[in-house]
């Protein structure tokens, strides 16, 4: 990809709410991080404070891989809300037991409520497990992109049309009016996967695909795909990378923390883990889904944090994260092992650095130009 090529809006920076108890890796090593309301709604404050743009909730229904108690996504993204100014908040939502309907008329009330700061996270199904115990029918995995995609054009349907119609094979509506309709700009749609099918729906519907942890190298093959094909649709879509953080004041410490989680790592949970994840990223018909080819200690973190390599000094970090960037990135979705202070020293010791880095390296505009 050339450096023309580059968003040369400043990279943004978002992080998953820890609203599923047990933090972000599956590892019984010390994690200074609760699921509770009164830690996250400082931890969003903290957040807003100090240069992140985006929070994104955790939808899951059932206990179990270290995660045994779980807060509904949505109703805990509008109480972050009413707790920042700023922040934008990124709901998880599921097909299945979410309809179009429903999560239409949710979240442009939570828009007014908000000034238009929350979005939508369109979560295809991971866990065969969840949708067997609360009756919902498993679908093959294209077809659940399939499904996730007339969700996606449901949804900017009713905030947009004044009497929308619909024929799909999943949803079906007949001259339906909401309103009040979402206050412009209508809510981002984000969506993740790096099968065939999820790329192929990013590159037709969604605002923004995030994939999991990589190298820039392999990012920067995901990138060119979506966008070639985006442009042949007519279509816009940005690009969010998962990664895993452990930045210190030397590599030594990084990477010693690194080993630590790795050693604690919960080998049943990791293993029930991926078992349930590696079948839904094996299951794509070219077997390139999120997890299909994630090791142990890739699983220890649930979405390969640890492939994106941002485990470092500031600098070091801060030098990874650009190089992110110029392989098309324009977000990087972040997890940390103790979030209220790291997300802090993060801000603070980081993302300044990105910025001055992003300047030096023409990959952010200048005020002049």
């Amino acid at each position: 990809m050339s450096m023309s090529d580059v968003n040369r809006e400043p990279l943004k920076f978002a992080y998953w709410v820890p609203n599923v108890s047990g933090g972000l890796v599956i590892s019984n090593i010390e994690q200074r991080t609760s699921w509770t309301i009164d830690y996250n709604r400082k931890l969003a404050q903290i957040a807003e404070a100090n240069g992140f743009d985006y929070a994104l909730s955790q939808i899951r229904f059932t206990a179990g891989y270290g995660a045994e108690y779980q807060h509904e996504s949505v109703a805990f993204s509008h109480s972050l809300l009413e707790a920042t100014t700023r922040l934008k908040v990124i709901a998880a939502i599921l097909p299945g037991p979410w309809a179009p309907a429903l999560a239409a008329k949710q979240i442009a009330t939570i828009n007014h409520l908000t000034n238009g700061r929350v979005a939508v996270n369109i979560v295809s199904g991971w866990f065969r497990g969840e949708f067997h115990a609360i009756g919902e029918p498993w679908l093959d995995h294209d077809e659940r992109y399939r499904r996730s995609e007339e969700f996606i054009r449901a949804l900017r349907g009713i905030w947009t049309e004044e009497s929308f119609t619909f024929r799909g094979d999943f949803y079906r509506f007949t001259d339906y009016s909401l309103k009040p309709k979402p206050i412009d700009p209508q809510p981002e749609i984000f969506q993740g996967g790096s099968s065939r099918a999820a790329r192929d729906m990013a590159s037709r519907v969604s605002d923004w695909y995030f994939t999991n942890g990589n190298t820039p190298e392999e990012i920067a093959k995901q990138v060119e795909d979506i966008q070639a094909k985006a442009r042949d649709n007519g279509h816009h879509v940005r690009v969010g990378v998962n990664a895993f953080a452990i930045v210190r004041d030397t590599e030594e410490e990084a990477k010693a923390v690194l080993a630590e989680i790795i050693e604690k790592a919960n080998p049943e949970a990791v293993k029930a883990f991926g078992h349930e994840v590696k079948n839904a990223g094996k299951s794509s018909p070219e077997g390139e889904g999120n997890w299909a080819k994630s090791s142990f200690e890739d699983l220890v973190q649930y979405n390969d944090g640890f492939r994106s390599n941002l485990i470092g000094t500031p600098q070091q970090v801060a030098e990874r994260i650009v190089r992110l960037k110029q392989a098309g990135a324009d977000l990087v979705l972040l997890g940390f092992l103790h979030f209220q202070e790291e997300v802090e020293y993060f801000g603070k010791q980081v993302i300044p650095l990105v910025r001055a880095l992003e300047e030096a390296e023409g990959t952010v505009a200048v005020a002049a130009e």
